[in-house]
């Protein structure tokens, strides 16, 4: 342990002597995967330590490494706690504050491990025969929850492996299947379903809490622990699930189910009065009143999140934030009971607010840059905070947000080393009327005599948001370390401008979002002279890569263009992606029911305009957006002698994860932006 503690201190000191003798460079790709990445912070019961996961990129073997930290909440340092070959994540405290359980890839298998915060090795806790996830910690400190993929119909974890060991000696490939999901994000299914387990943290037998059901939870693959908890007399779980049958694919009706652990047969749907999302149940200091999220559309994953108050007692629920026009993302209860900080978008920031549990009325706590996380400690709290010149560190401040302070600094040598570029964010009048926001990040080394070409980033979503946030991704530093200027807009549909403006998009995918595209880089143009119109060129994934397709046949305003991820042809697209409620909430119904919602702003109906030179990137792993979307736009602009280029991943999903074929992409990108913008 000291031989690394001592690594990672001379890495430090050289990057900071590399940087304080001048020896920077532009930001590129390389410097983003070299930044190390902050997950957390999980606040100890005593308030003196957070503690968190510490992800670095092994360049040699093409993936990220994880391990355990902790930092002191008064900001006197911070303490490397495992440093092993596998992935360390996920860390929960015990009771008393000296153990940290967490779930570790050491050994081959993923299971729970704990480490005692004074020092000494890790401990294995299970030893059970499937891999293990979604640690969470009973407030007695007597039980673990953890997440299992099992056959729903095995009674035991023995049934399970025996079943996974006799299909793979089998010589038959087929899977037969007689209700969807066939495949999910980027796996295909094979019968099992995450189930919920409790085990003895002093190790032991694993208890199904789920027996029988044929659903998962957490509710979707990148759900997390935030969706299990523990009732406050560690008697029972409480955890997110949706069980509807045959409706799976085109309900987004999760619910909130409790289950004894000495009886988990008896399960009771907390929530099954809301068709709607429910989730992420969070327990009040003293134990009498549970928080949670809860959506009212049906089949509308983007709808508003309220947070609402259930009395554990008599299990009578009200609504707190009925007149907060936002969707916060995580709870966490103010000591005493009286408030909890919830995160959330906020005009193209993502902010801490505390919400008072008597009246509902919302305070600021820290608005700008990118916050979550809030966690509380004495008469502070401590969260995670990046921006777009920053990742992730975590701070402090007091409860009003004042005195806030960074408690950790992995990255500042890596900052200090690269030259990123200065950001502003402009407001226009877009479609409708109504003010739209966006972002301009200047090239590094800017020089305002000069013209800059523009890299116009649109987000994917199309609920979401550019903000002011560390992409490893999207990340517009990458371009303004080559030259560019980088350009985004929030427009019509975006997360953080209140619920309405969210909503907008349904039904309207290529009318008022692509309005306030156009007039959001006519804005930028007019306000930014250093910017040059006649070398944009536009880039976007997911719906961005929609968007970039569209764009592609109504305008040639662009040099070139570059779609990842992205459908050309929404009207298939609904029956080769997997959840169903997506396209049939946001296109008002199925092809069937509304042709009209699929075909009217459909790229594939305006492909004979394109003649904008385009990169095309695809994953093969995308089972959201599916491979021969990507493959079907090549095809087209191959045969109309568009000159255009395929970029293909066959090991990755909707996102680049692999940090060899991050390389690739980013350079492929900015290769085919420098051929169409380059004087």
């Amino acid at each position: 342990m000291r031989r690394v503690l001592l690594a990672v201190f001379l890495m430090t000191i050289a990057l900071s002597s590399t940087a304080l003798a001048g020896e920077t460079h532009p930001f590129s790709i390389h410097d983003m995967l070299a930044m190390e990445r902050v997950s957390g912070p999980e606040v100890s019961p005593d308030g003196r330590f957070a503690a968190f996961t510490l992800r670095t990129t092994d360049r040699e073997a093409n993936r990220g490494r994880h391990d355990i930290w902790v930092a002191r909440t008064d900001g006197k340092g911070v303490r490397q706690l495992t440093s092993h070959e596998g992935t360390d994540y996920g860390p929960r405290w015990a009771p008393d504050s000296k153990w940290l359980y967490f779930v570790s890839t050491r050994g081959g298998s993923a299971q729970v491990w704990k480490i005692a915060l004074d020092g000494g090795e890790a401990l294995p806790v299970t030893n059970l025969p499937l891999d293990v996830d979604n640690l969470n910690i009973s407030r007695d400190g007597q039980w673990l929850a953890v997440s299992m993929e099992v056959f729903p119909d095995c009674d035991t974890l023995a049934c399970t492996t025996k079943r996974l060991e006799e299909r793979k000696a089998s010589k038959v490939s087929g899977k037969i299947y007689d209700k969807l999901f066939v495949r999910h994000w980027d796996y295909w299914k094979d019968g099992r379903r995450r189930h919920v387990f409790v085990v003895p943290s002093a190790g032991g037998e694993a208890i199904d809490m789920m027996p029988g059901m044929d659903a998962d939870s957490p509710s979707i693959p990148w759900g997390g622990p935030e969706e299990i908890t523990f009732t406050p007399d560690s008697k029972s779980v409480v955890f997110t699930t949706r069980d509807v049958g045959r409706e799976e694919a085109w309900s987004t009706n999760f619910d909130l189910f409790t289950a004894p652990i000495a009886t988990p047969d008896q399960r009771t749907n907390l929530t099954a009065d809301n068709p709607a999302w429910d989730t992420t149940p969070v327990f009040s200091p003293d134990g009498k009143t549970m928080a949670f999220f809860a959506m009212e559309k049906p089949g509308y994953e983007s709808d508003r999140r309220r947070i609402r108050l259930m009395r554990w007692s008599d299990k009578e629920t009200r609504t707190l934030t009925e007149d907060w026009d936002s969707s916060p993302y995580s709870i966490a209860w103010a000591p005493g009971g009286k408030s909890i900080y919830a995160s959330t978008g906020h005009l193209g920031q993502h902010g801490i607010f505390s919400v008072d549990t008597r009246s509902g009325k919302v305070t600021p706590v820290v608005l700008e840059g990118t916050n979550r996380g809030a966690q509380p400690f004495g008469k502070g709290i401590v969260f995670a905070r990046d921006s777009l010149k920053s990742p992730v560190e975590l701070w402090t401040c007091d409860r009003r947000g004042r005195g806030r302070k960074q408690i950790t600094h992995f990255n500042t040598a890596r900052l200090d080393a690269a030259r990123m570029g200065d950001y502003e964010q402009f407001t226009f009048e877009g479609a409708k009327g109504e003010k739209v926001w966006g972002y301009l990040v200047k090239p590094a080394d800017f020089d305002p005599a000069k013209k800059y070409p523009v890299a116009f980033l649109i987000h994917g979503g199309p609920q979401g948001s550019f903000g002011n946030h560390f992409h490893y991704r999207w990340n517009p530093q990458a371009y303004a370390g080559a030259g560019y200027a980088a350009v985004m807009i929030d427009f019509h549909g975006s997360s953080g401008y209140g619920q309405a403006f969210t909503d907008s998009i349904r039904g309207d995918w290529g009318g008022a979002p692509y309005e306030d595209l156009m007039k959001g880089l006519d804005a930028a143009l007019e306000k930014y002279a250093f910017l040059d119109g006649e070398r944009v060129g536009a880039l976007g994934a997911s719906y961005g890569g929609y968007m970039i397709y569209w764009a592609a046949g109504q305008t040639d305003r662009f040099r070139c263009l570059i779609s990842h991820d992205g459908n050309i042809d929404e009207r298939f697209a609904y029956f080769d992606t997997e959840e169903l409620w997506f396209p049939e909430w946001d296109h008002e119904g199925t092809p069937w029911t509304n042709p009209e919602g699929y075909a009217k702003h459909n790229p594939i109906e305006h492909i004979h305009k394109w003649k904008t030179p385009m990169l095309v990137i695809h994953g093969e792993r995308d089972y959201r957006v599916v491979v021969t979307q990507g493959i079907g736009a090549f095809n087209a602009l191959q045969r109309l002698g568009v000159p255009s280029r395929f970029l293909y991943f066959p090991d990755e999903n909707h996102w680049v994860l692999k940090p060899a074929n991050s390389v690739l992409w980013h350079e492929t990108v900015l290769d085919w932006l420098g051929k169409w913008t380059t004087p």
